[in-house]
């Protein structure tokens, strides 16, 4: 069931170790299948070294209730959930220990836009939620973890903020795709160590100009959009250079 969506989850789950966002076992991604209704998570708990396609777990998107895979699923699947629900528009989801990322959500603080490089990806700030209260604590903790992040993101398209901080907590993102996720995982940590280095330098550092927020912002994403290339560029095969 699923075989290519294991494929890249568990691709996925790699790519976090391959980029330094995950140490241990700490981290998860899963990808859905809108179609059918399913998700694939990474199992709870297991070494990123032994992991195999095999071994990840299919969910039901409706009920939660793991339909196939020998082991458990991740103990943050119920938050992928919560988000897969909310979210139609995003396919994949990851959440990682990343070093700075956690760093600044135990702050509980929204990371300011300061330059463009955050425009680039990032239509505004990058919110960390409240934090959770002590009934959302030592209730259906994991689901409320989810809630809490579609709570903070009420008014925003989550493709324009495409990754958020939980407060006393860590990062969670995700992305059109599973692989978008993770790269929006990677843009996301390394987005705030600049924020960290810059506001090091000069603590009151303001957030940049609307107007070159939203100039960055939607060259890359929106209908006008122009960065890039509109189709891959042909691909030629490499020739000698001969003599006439």
């Amino acid at each position: 069931m699923l075989l290519e969506l294991k494929k890249a989850v568990c691709q996925a789950n790699l790519d976090l170790v391959r980029e330094g966002l995950v140490i241990q076992t700490w981290g998860n991604v899963s990808g859905v299948d809108r179609e059918q209704g399913l998700i694939v998570i990474k199992p709870s708990g297991v070494p990123y070294s032994e992991m195999k396609p095999k071994h990840m777990v299919v969910v039901s998107l409706a009920t939660g209730r793991a339909l196939e895979g020998q082991l458990k699923p991740s103990s943050d699947t119920d938050t992928h959930l919560e988000l897969y629900r909310a979210f139609p528009s995003i396919g994949g989801v990851v959440h990682t220990h990343s070093l700075n990322a956690t760093a600044w959500a135990q702050t509980c603080l929204d990371v300011p836009a300061l330059g463009t490089t955050h425009a680039d990806y990032f239509h505004g700030p990058i919110p960390c939620t409240r934090r959770l209260t002590q009934r959302e604590i030592e209730g259906d903790y994991e689901k409320n973890t989810g809630t809490v992040i579609v709570e903070t993101l009420a008014k925003r398209d989550p493709l324009h903020c495409p990754a958020m901080l939980v407060a006393n907590h860590g990062p969670f993102s995700w992305g059109a795709t599973v692989s978008d996720a993770v790269h929006n995982a990677v843009i996301m940590e390394h987005v705030i160590k600049m924020a960290m280095l810059t506001l090091s330098v000069l603590p009151a550092a303001s957030p940049m100009q609307k107007v070159l927020l939203d100039k960055h912002f939607f060259r890359k994403h929106g209908p006008g959009a122009y960065y890039g290339q509109s189709s891959p560029p042909p691909v030629t095969s490499p020739t000698r250079n001969r003599r006439k």
